[in-house]
């Protein structure tokens, strides 16, 4: 669930996760708790994307991690991933080929390059970015992203959107029945994963993405944990053991969810987790 690079600063290929976005209620209380949870430092710029012409940049030691601005009354609210795309015009009529929707854009965004969102073919929110050759965003070490599920009702439908619109190649990682979780690759290299929602979710949870983010092994999933709910936030999946690393799902103040994982602590098999819909109200 690594990408292995602290930052990209040169022309990113199209498929790959190149941002990610939290829109949100209050900007003061999630800014609060992402600066004490990852020592995130925020900036504001003039963005005519947003619905209030703002936008926050969050960086660690310099280099951008994620973006976070307030929606607007209808949303969308959450964690949201953006994939490089090396035109967002074209980009734009692949979505509506595939059976998706666009919902804004293309607009170009000051510096930053230009910007579709989009509903996907199984109903999740998407942006697809045609970014700068001059961009940057911090994966792959602590406090930064390091992965996401796509976690959908409709696997094949999210298959066929994703593999077509970037060629991924589909591997399913689960048996496909009790555990549907598949990792789209490029080049035999994994970039994003999907999973088929379980029992451990509601019949009416909508399509949406799961935003990892790397944990320092000196800290960890538990002590981060705690840490959240210090802060404000709450624990929706308590601590467990993957063969990716000890992960836990939260959610910060304004019940947007996220997941933190260890990658040092892999282990053979799924440890089991007391799991809750968190997208229950």
């Amino acid at each position: 669930m690594s990408l292995g690079s602290a930052a990209h600063t040169s022309v990113i290929p199209s498929g790959i996760p190149c941002w990610i976005e939290l829109a949100c209620r209050d900007e003061a209380a999630v800014q609060a708790f992402y600066s004490g949870l990852f020592d995130w430092e925020f900036t504001v710029q003039r963005d005519p994307a947003t619905p209030t012409g703002r936008y926050s940049i969050a960086a660690l030691n310099g280099v951008p991690t994620g973006g976070l601005y307030r929606a607007g009354a209808e949303g969308p609210f959450g964690w949201s991933v953006h994939i490089s795309v090396p035109q967002a015009a074209a980009a734009a009529e692949w979505v509506d080929s595939l059976g998706g929707r666009v919902t804004l854009g293309p607009v170009a965004i000051p510096h930053r390059g230009n910007i579709i969102h989009a509903i996907d073919a199984c109903g999740a929110h998407v942006v697809f970015w045609e970014p700068p050759a001059t961009w940057e965003f911090a994966t792959g070490v602590p406090n930064t992203f390091s992965g996401a599920d796509l976690n959908t009702h409709d696997g094949a439908a999210a298959d066929h959107f994703y593999c077509r619109l970037f060629d991924y190649t589909s591997h399913q990682i689960g048996d496909g029945t009790s555990l549907d979780y598949a990792e789209w690759l490029i080049e035999h290299e994994p970039v994003l994963y999907r999973y088929v929602m379980g029992s451990e979710y509601r019949p009416d949870t909508p399509p949406h993405w799961m935003v990892y983010l790397e944990l320092d092994p000196a800290r960890g999933a538990d002590a981060t944990a705690g840490q959240a709910l210090m802060l404000g936030g709450a624990v929706v999946v308590q601590p467990y053991d993957t063969p990716y690393g000890r992960m836990a799902i939260l959610a910060d103040p304004d019940g947007s969810v996220f997941a933190v994982i260890d990658h040092s602590r892999a282990v053979e098999g799924w440890g089991s987790a007391e799991v809750d819909d968190p997208y229950d109200d």
